[in-house]
């Protein structure tokens, strides 16, 4: 993945889309089962996206210093284990890539965001946790062109179904997708490659 800032600010179309809340005490996932340890690199991308959201919705929930969140995650919550079952070990840098840029290029992504969201659903009244996903979502558009923007918007679709069971995961899609067509129409058009390969 492309760790540089490179991205260009622009001004998205809107996307509609309805808040329903969420869980405002936790951003832990929803209970599932199956899940295993180590884990192919795919999957270690998409725990570290999970992952990443958590941790922005824990900065924005407690204040918390972004390096601290990021040291704790890293050492301790990366491929833990919760009610029995041991969850994929997520991608160390690509975790703290998205958690460092978010925090540091919060301005820029709520900005596209904003430009993207309903006029009823500004971004300051949506939950934290679907606030987090959103942005973390929108930074990797902007920042990671070498992967499709088709790919980050299902691979977000799913942290937000991780965490929601309403209209959540259709509401993150429909701004990603907004998000995607104002910064990245070009790789919008070309044909997703996760389609034809497993990748990402």
């Amino acid at each position: 993945m492309s760790n540089d800032d490179a991205g260009s600010p622009v001004t998205p179309e809107r996307a509609s889309g309805e808040h329903k809340a969420g869980d405002p005490k936790g951003a832990k996932p929803k209970s599932r089962k199956n899940k295993t340890g180590g884990g192919s690199a795919k999957a270690r991308r998409k725990a570290a996206r999970l992952a990443a959201a958590q941790a922005l919705y824990q900065i924005d929930l407690a204040q918390a210093p972004v390096e601290n969140v990021v040291g704790e995650f890293v050492a301790h919550r990366l491929g833990e284990e919760i009610d029995g079952a041991k969850f994929v070990a997520g991608d160390p840098q690509l975790f703290a890539d998205i958690v460092r840029g978010v925090t540091h290029r919060r301005a820029e992504v709520d900005g596209v965001l904003g430009a993207a969201l309903d006029p009823r659903f500004p971004l300051d009244r949506l939950e934290l946790l679907l606030r987090a996903i959103l942005r973390a979502g929108a930074y990797e558009i902007a920042v990671h062109l070498d992967t499709h923007p088709r790919i980050l918007i299902s691979e977000y679709v799913d942290v937000a179904r991780a965490f929601f069971s309403g209209r959540e995961p259709a509401m993150v899609n429909g701004v990603l997708d907004h998000v995607a067509r104002a910064l990245r129409a070009e790789d919008l058009a070309k044909p997703d490659p996760g389609r034809s390969q497993a990748e990402e």
